[in-house]
C-alpha cells in the first residue's frame, strides 16, 4: 500500500482511473449535488432575503457570491505560487467555502429573525388578547399589534393584512404565515386561530394560553443554551487545535509539514483528517442539540 502511494507514475493514474469509473456510476448524483451546491445555493439565498423583506437581484447576490468565491481563492493561490499542488488545494476549499459562505450567513439571519418573532409573541398575543376582550375582531386586533410593535412580527402581520385586503380568507393567509416560519409557536397560534374560527371559542384564554406556553418554552431552552454552552465550546476548540498547529509549523518549520501538501500520501493524511473533523463537529453538535 505504501508503494502505491509513493510512486507517483502508479498513484495518479490510478487514482484518475478510479475516480472515472466512480463518476460514470455517480454522475446523476453528482449532477443533482453540484446544481444544489451552486446554482441551489444562490436560489436559497434569493428565497431568504424574500422571506425578510428584502430588496434582492438575482444578478447582483450572483456577483456578490462569486466575488467571495473566487476571490479570496484566487488570492491565495497567487500567494502560495509556485507551489501548485498546494494552491490548488487550498483555493478549492476556499472557493467552495466562500461560496457557501452567504447561504450560511442568510441561514444565520433568518434563524435570528424567527428567533426574535417568537420573542415578539408574547408581547404580540397579549395585545391581540385584550383587543379580543374589549370587542375587535381578529383582524383589529392584529392591526393593534402592528401599529404597536415593531420588527418581524409587524413585518408578518402587515403581510397577512394586505393579503386578508386583497381578497384571500384569514384562514389561508395564516396558513401561508405558518408556512413562512416553521416554528412550533407559530404553528400552535395559526392551528388555534383556524380551529376556532370554524367552532367558536374564547380567543382571548386561547391567546393568554398561547403566552404562556411561549414563556415556559423560552425558560426551558434558556436553561439548555447554558447547559449545553460548555459542550459546543469544547466542540469549537477541538475541532480548530489541530488547523491551529498546523498552521503554527507551517510558519516555524515549513519543511517538516510540507510533505503533506505535495507528496499522493500527504494529500490522503490531509483529506482523512478534513473528513474527520468534520464528522466529529457535527457529531459533537448533534450531541449537544437538544430541541424542545
Amino acid at each position: 500500500m505504501s508503494f502505491l502511494l509513493g510512486n507517483e507514475a502508479i498513484f495518479i493514474p490510478l487514482f484518475g482511473i478510479t475516480t472515472f469509473i466512480f463518476s460514470y456510476f455517480a454522475s446523476d448524483r453528482i449532477l443533482e449535488f453540484f446544481h444544489k451546491r451552486s446554482l441551489g445555493s444562490r436560489e436559497e439565498v434569493l428565497e431568504l432575503m424574500d422571506r425578510m423583506f428584502i430588496e434582492s437581484d438575482r444578478q447582483r447576490v450572483t456577483y456578490t457570491m462569486l466575488a467571495a468565491s473566487f476571490g479570496p481563492a484566487t488570492i491565495v493561490f497567487l500567494l502560495v505560487w509556485p507551489h501548485f499542488i498546494l494552491g490548488c488545494i487550498l483555493a478549492t476549499f476556499l472557493c467552495f467555502v466562500g461560496w457557501m459562505a452567504p447561504k450560511i450567513i442568510m441561514l444565520n439571519l433568518w434563524d435570528r429573525r424567527c428567533s426574535r418573532l417568537i420573542n415578539q409573541m408574547v408581547d404580540g398575543m397579549t395585545i391581540m388578547a385584550n383587543g379580543i376582550k374589549a370587542g375587535q375582531s381578529l383582524q383589529q386586533s392584529m392591526e393593534r399589534v402592528v401599529e404597536n410593535i415593531n420588527g418581524p412580527l409587524s413585518q408578518e402581520f402587515s403581510l397577512v393584512l394586505n393579503k386578508v385586503r386583497l381578497g384571500m380568507s384569514i384562514e389561508d393567509a395564516l396558513n401561508e404565515f405558518g408556512e413562512r416560519i416553521p416554528r412550533q409557536d407559530v404553528q400552535m397560534f395559526v392551528t388555534a386561530v383556524n380551529i376556532l374560527k370554524e367552532t367558536g371559542g374564547n380567543l382571548a384564554e386561547t391567546f393568554q394560553t398561547i403566552v404562556t406556553t411561549v414563556r415556559e418554552r423560552q425558560k426551558v431552552e434558556k436553561k439548555i443554551e447554558a447547559l449545553t454552552a460548555q459542550g459546543n465550546m469544547q466542540a469549537i476548540i477541538m475541532t480548530l487545535v489541530p488547523l491551529v498547529l498546523l498552521g503554527v509549523f507551517l510558519v516555524l518549520d515549513p519543511p517538516y509539514v510540507m510533505p503533506l501538501f505535495t507528496k499522493p500520501l500527504g494529500w490522503v493524511c490531509l483529506a482523512l483528517m478534513l473528513t474527520l473533523q468534520v464528522i466529529g463537529l457535527y457529531v459533537m453538535r448533534k450531541i449537544v442539540t437538544i430541541k424542545v
